[in-house]
């Protein structure tokens, strides 16, 4: 039996919108791109790596945020999942190693190669993170600081473009900041009809008590497992 062609709502930032829509798209699924968050780098920061031994990131944006402050590539990388490793890998990082988790797994993964380590591990991030990673490392024993690179903020639906977009057979989210604001709009403009697909259960706990269709998360926190639920009982 043929897929139903379906409408996904991709909620995510740019420019990793683009390359998930493009992934939609190659399903046989019509993408609607309509991020919930902005990302802005910050102003006037600086890269200290005196004393780093190895760099972890727990998003592509990590990535992508760093890379553009700083040239060094010859770091150990810890990242969180595939998407964060490709990104790595993609701005000139060689060892890089994915952790295909969320945050906890990612610490547990480096606390195993704590005798690896001469130095600390620098988390290149976000102003509001998704988990602690570094009070995750301090507890494995391992000296962890933090480089705040960038913040999301919400970017805001004219109510036209809500409407046309809760009526999505799905919307995708990658983060519990996402799901934050579509709880939010959801509460102005109900879909009991619209399912909501996400990256991991700690995403999608902003929604726990918003009426949907139907909610879902992959047993592994990767796109591709993510994108698979989107024919899952469609």
């Amino acid at each position: 039996m043929p897929r139903r062609r379906q409408k996904i709502w991709i909620t995510r930032a740019q420019p990793a919108a683009d390359v998930t829509a493009e992934r939609v798209r190659a399903l046989g699924h019509d993408a609607l791109v309509a991020p919930l968050l902005a990302v802005r780098a910050l102003d006037d920061v600086q890269v200290d790596l005196a004393g780093v031994a190895a760099l972890a990131f727990t998003s592509a944006n990590g990535v992508r945020a760093f890379a553009e402050r700083c040239g060094e590539r010859s770091l150990r990388v810890f990242a969180v999942g595939a998407a964060t490793a490709q990104a790595a890998r993609a701005v000139g990082f060689r060892l890089v190693l994915s952790a295909d988790g969320d945050v906890e797994a990612l610490a547990e993964g480096i606390g195993q190669r704590r005798s690896e380590l001469r130095g600390a591990v620098l988390h290149p991030g976000a102003a509001e993170p998704a988990g602690d990673l570094t009070g995750a490392l301090e507890k494995h024993g391992i000296e962890a600081r933090r480089l705040i690179l960038y913040e999301t903020g919400p970017l805001k639906l004219e109510p036209e473009a809500a409407e046309m977009l809760v009526r999505a057979d799905a919307a995708l989210l990658h983060s519990p900041s996402a799901a934050r604001v579509l709880a939010g709009v959801l509460k102005l403009h109900p879909a009991p009809k619209l399912r909501v697909l996400g990256l991991s259960k700690a995403v999608m706990r902003p929604l726990a008590r918003t009426k949907l269709a139907g909610k879902a998360f992959p047993a592994f926190p990767l796109e591709a497992a993510l994108l698979n639920l989107i024919d899952r009982n469609p």
